[in-house]
C-alpha cells in the first residue's frame, strides 16, 4: 500500500514536471482537416513526421478526399508516397480505409476509438492521435519513444 502510494505521488510530480515544460502538445505533422492527420499518421509508420510532411502537400493537391483517395489507383498512390517507405502496404491501407470512409461513414473521419481501429491500416495508436489532435479528446499515444521514456521515468 505505501508503495502504491509513492508511485502515485512520483507520478503526479512527473505529469506536473511534463506539463510545465511542454504546455502545448501536438503532433508535428501538418495538417488541416482529421481526414489529412490521418492519413499523415498512416504514412508515419517507420518514417519520420519530417518526411511525411515533405509527402503530403502533393499527395493532398492530388486527392484531398477519402472520395478522391477511394478512386485513385494504387500506382499513383504508391508514386506519391514512395519516399515515406513501406510505399505498397501503405497505399493499399490508404485506399482501402478511404474506401470504407466512404462507404460507412459519408467521408467523414469517425470520433470513436471502436470506429477509428475498426478503418484498414488504423491501430490504437494512430486513433488515439487522431482523437487527441482531430476531435481534442483524451487519449493514450504509446511508441516505442513513449515506451522508452517511461521505463526511464
Amino acid at each position: 500500500m505505501q508503495d502504491t502510494l509513492k508511485i502515485r505521488r512520483r507520478a503526479a510530480e512527473v505529469r506536473k514536471i511534463l506539463k510545465s515544460l511542454y504546455p502545448q502538445v501536438k503532433p508535428q505533422l501538418d495538417f488541416g482537416r482529421p481526414f489529412e492527420l490521418l492519413v499523415a499518421t498512416m504514412l508515419s509508420a517507420q518514417c519520420t513526421d519530417r518526411q511525411v510532411n515533405r509527402v503530403t502537400p502533393a499527395l493532398f493537391q492530388k486527392y484531398g478526399s477519402p472520395q478522391d483517395f477511394a478512386r485513385a489507383s494504387l500506382p499513383d498512390i504508391e508514386a506519391l508516397i514512395h519516399s515515406t517507405g513501406f510505399f505498397r502496404n501503405k497505399a493499399k491501407n490508404l485506399k482501402a480505409c478511404a474506401r470504407v470512409l466512404v462507404e460507412t461513414y459519408g467521408g467523414r473521419v469517425p470520433e470513436s476509438l471502436d470506429e477509428l481501429v475498426g478503418l484498414p491500416g488504423v491501430g490504437r495508436k494512430t486513433a488515439n492521435v487522431i482523437l487527441g489532435a482531430a476531435f481534442n479528446r483524451p487519449g493514450l499515444v504509446v511508441d516505442t519513444h513513449v515506451k522508452r521514456v517511461s521505463r526511464r521515468l
